[in-house]
């Protein structure tokens, strides 16, 4: 056994290479600490790879690998492993523009990343911000990421995007659909489901005895069935039943809450997550309360994969200025988790 082998293998991949991604990924790696946590694989363009340096104004040593499967058993981790691909010619890309070509990239350096997790050769991914604009214009399927990864990884329970900040993460019943759809998506089983799934990756994040607060859909948590009856037909039997499950005196699920009110328990320290029924329900309180430390991670995948929480800044792309804030926060939970899940498969 290596000392690189006692560490999760960590890949970490550029992103949109229109967007700021590559310059995140070089202040991450210029960071010491990143290879003390991980045993670290970035997976991109070579050319790509250098100019996200030279946007940084850094310059990071790496250790050159033919393939992802050799990454675990290198004598040493010591250096960042770096396995360059040919996906994108420069004369392909426009700073700041979301194009066809980058998102087929984008799209073909991931499923490399989940071909080497199915394979036991990766413990967690983390990747650097991309556009879902440009991934369809490049050949996605589906309605966002997530999707693809569950369709790609073989996922056939439930699965959901969490949204974290520091201790208090977010799941939603309902994600990247028109609104008027969301009270279709509500439902019994997906609160309980979301529910136990946040609780779930809250310890294997390493929270100790985590509670989970559920919010109302309605406006003031439905005034008692005057604005809305989805609390006392659907909301409360969940919490019901998820409080059923587990000892009365220390039930981790609670609600439902206002949701004008549901942030300010977290906040206080009651709560360290919070089920909110759609998008925009739980995303505008996260991206107020620190829009630069921001992650999203995909709950409910045979593999953690984590991303910043904000998107590939084109505004910003090229200029050097871009926060790293929210990626080094996104793989640190990847490092994390990425450790539960090896321990758990060595434990298999």
């Amino acid at each position: 056994m290596t000392a690189a082998s006692t560490l999760p293998v960590v890949a970490l991949t550029l992103g949109d290479p229109a967007g700021i991604g590559p310059e995140l990924i070089a202040k991450l790696l210029s960071r010491p600490e990143t290879t003390s946590l991980a045993n670290v694989v970035l997976i991109g363009d070579r050319w790509l790879w250098e100019a996200g340096q030279r946007v940084a104004k850094v310059h990071i040593d790496v250790h050159p690998v033919t393939s992802l499967a050799e990454v675990r058993d290198r004598p040493s981790s010591a250096l960042p492993a770096f396995l360059a691909v040919d996906t994108i010619d420069p004369a392909q890309v426009t700073a700041g523009q979301a194009g066809a070509v980058g998102g087929r990239a984008v799209l073909s350096v991931l499923n490399m990343c989940m071909d080497a997790a199915l394979a036991g050769d990766v413990d967690a991914i983390c990747f650097a911000p991309l556009n879902k604009h440009a991934m369809k214009l490049g050949g996605l399927a589906h309605e966002d990421e997530l999707h693809h990864f569950a369709e790609y990884l073989g996922v056939t329970g439930y699965f959901c995007e969490f949204n974290t900040l520091g201790e208090l993460w977010t799941a939603r019943i309902s994600s990247h659909i028109p609104l008027k759809d969301a009270p279709r998506y509500l439902n019994v089983e997906r609160i309980e489901q979301a529910s136990e799934l946040i609780y779930r990756s809250l310890l294997a994040n390493g929270v100790v005895a985590p509670k989970v607060a559920i919010a109302a859909f309605n406006p003031h948590g439905g005034d008692g069935g005057m604005c809305g009856r989805e609390e006392i037909d659907i909301i409360e039997p969940a919490v019901r039943a998820l409080q059923a499950r587990t000892l009365p005196t220390d039930a981790p699920f609670h609600g439902p809450f206002p949701a004008d009110t549901i942030f300010l328990k977290a906040q206080a320290g009651e709560y360290q997550a919070i089920v909110t029924m759609y998008h925009d329900q739980g995303q505008i309180a996260i991206k107020l309360l620190g829009f630069s430390r921001g992650v999203t991670v995909q709950g409910g995948l045979p593999v953690p994969i984590t991303t910043p929480a904000h998107g590939t800044a084109y505004d910003i792309a090229g200029r050097g200025s871009a926060d790293a804030g929210a990626t080094w926060q996104a793989f640190q939970i990847a490092c994390r988790m990425g450790t539960a899940h090896r321990l758990q498969t060595i434990s298999a």
